[in-house]
């Protein structure tokens, strides 16, 4: 007598078990639908293109530059870094085209922009480009 049993009674089985699978992507879901709301508090900016024309300057063009000694600059002029939004803002008050581009030098700490970044947002101002050089490939 076998005690194994009868090889057509416990053969292998052919089909997948999709239960667990079908339990880990539910998981995720939520983990996702509840995450999603969180990662939109960064500031918002729109990037140029990376292989687009240059953009015609205009004379009412507003530059904030950030040097690297992290000296904050409004066109040409030097601006404390606590007074950029109230500057921002008085500037922008009657205007209806709020855009500004950023220039940073390279050296400069990341936390060091995104502060500026946040002053330049924080002023009311809608769009924000970022100025680059172009790469030497």
């Amino acid at each position: 007598m076998a005690m194994g049993g009868n090889d057509d009674e416990r053969g292998m089985m052919a089909q997948i078990n999709v239960t667990p699978l079908v339990d880990v992507m539910l998981v995720l879901l939520v983990i996702f639908m509840v995450t999603a709301p969180m990662m939109q508090q960064g500031v918002q900016v729109n990037l140029p293109k990376a292989n687009t024309k240059g953009l015609n300057a205009q004379e009412d063009t507003v530059i904030v530059s950030v040097d690297k000694t992290s000296r904050i600059f409004v066109n040409k002029d030097e601006v404390p870094e606590g007074d950029l939004r109230q500057r921002l803002s008085d500037m922008f008050a009657t205007r209806s085209k709020k855009e500004v581009f950023l220039k940073a030098d390279a050296g400069v700490p990341y936390g060091d922009v995104v502060r500026v970044m946040a002053d330049i947002k924080g002023a009311g101002i809608e769009r924000l480009g970022m100025v680059t050089e172009p790469s030497k490939h």
